[in-house]
């Protein structure tokens, strides 16, 4: 009997032990990232201090970020984080997205200013997207700010949210802003291999960013703070220049990395627009995969009765164009995260195309 009693409580004990393994683990930084799912609140992550709505870090192993480039959403502005584990490093690929350990969280915040002329106008957070890497794959997790801005809850099922803004002409500006539903995830971050991130690649992360402790490259602060290993340093990695700074590089550049950052995650031989035979990725040296005097392949209406996706120097016969002005759900692109047209980014395109030598003759 005693040797039945001693076998029961083996037995209780490794239960527990497979119990606890699949909840969360907290790591030494006090942060809450499930083993495997998801938490139903934002703040039970423990990410932010508090008060929650001002975005600060806990500890230095959430790291802030930004990109060159970064992806149009209706204007909404994004405040971005990495956390990676203690004791853990993401390893550098110069063309991919750095290979990040398990554990790690890709924290995008999306907010508005109440007035976009004034930095320190107060802001509404509407929601948080997490990409959380777990048994080597990521999964996409979406939070929903409440009007108190104390607490986001978990949503699996996706929402409009009006919101208005004034923007930088003064004009109050107003939409239904849209968080996708889980399944859309897919839309933007499928690749062959699964769901990925779209902006930690060394061209993206590769600029300055001003830091708690001061002004520092990304890649070398990751580099420099344990988190990040194989970086060539700064000067011989890939840099994307900011689309809309005139200074940062040409109109064809500006161009490209825009379309890289926009468009690229899907129109890619991976992603998920790869049927469109599209290439718009930044690497890419051949005109004819970015579009130029290519004939569409499956665009159906989204065509516009235009016979090229880019025809040289004529922007307003380019599919490229149409599709970037017009709203319509089922034409507009990219389908997902915008609303409303991108009118300095269509203003930019416009002019590589039309600046663009040659014909499809």
């Amino acid at each position: 009997m005693r040797t039945s009693f001693v076998i029961l409580i083996v037995a209780c004990f490794a239960v527990l032990v497979i119990l606890v393994q699949g909840c969360s683990k907290e790591d030494e930084g006090g942060i809450n990232v499930p083993g495997s799912g998801a938490h139903d609140l934002l703040s039970t992550y423990g990410f932010y201090q508090q008060p929650m709505a001002d975005l600060l870090p806990v500890n230095d192993r959430i790291v802030p970020y930004d990109l060159n480039s970064t992806l149009f959403t209706d204007y909404s502005l994004k405040q971005r984080f990495i956390y990676i584990p203690n004791g853990k490093q993401a390893t550098y690929n110069a063309q991919e997205v750095f290979d990040f350990p398990d554990g790690s969280v890709i924290i995008k915040n999306f907010y508005y200013l109440n007035d976009f002329r004034d930095a320190s106008s107060p802001k509404r957070i509407l929601e948080t997207r997490l990409l959380i890497k777990q048994g080597d794959t990521w999964n996409a997790e979406t939070y929903i700010w409440n009007d108190e801005q104390t607490e986001a809850n978990r949503f699996i099922a996706g929402k409009f949210i009006p919101v208005s803004w004034i923007d930088e002409d003064g004009v109050t500006q107003s939409i239904a802003y849209q968080v996708p539903n889980k399944n859309e995830c897919k839309g933007c971050h499928e690749y062959s291999s699964g769901l990925i991130p779209i902006g930690p690649k060394a061209r993206h992360l590769n600029r300055d960013y001003n830091f708690s402790s001061g002004t520092a490259n990304q890649i070398e602060y990751l580099s420099d703070n344990g988190m990040l290993t194989g970086s060539p340093g700064a000067s011989a990695a890939p840099k994307l220049p900011v689309w809309h700074d005139p200074l940062a590089g040409s109109v064809d550049a500006r161009a490209r990395a825009y379309l890289d950052i926009n468009c690229g995650h899907c129109h890619n031989p991976n992603g998920p627009a790869n049927n469109s035979g599209l290439n718009l990725e930044y690497n890419v040296t051949n005109p004819a995969e970015w579009g130029v005097c290519k004939s569409p392949i499956a665009a159906g209406n989204g065509s516009g009765g235009r016979l090229y996706d880019i025809l040289p120097g004529k922007p307003d016969e380019s599919i490229l164009v149409y599709r970037m002005e017009v709203n319509d759900a089922d034409i507009r692109m990219p389908e997902l995260g915008r609303s409303i047209k991108h009118e300095e980014a269509v203003t930019l395109i416009r002019q590589w195309i039309a600046e663009m030598p040659g014909d499809c003759n």
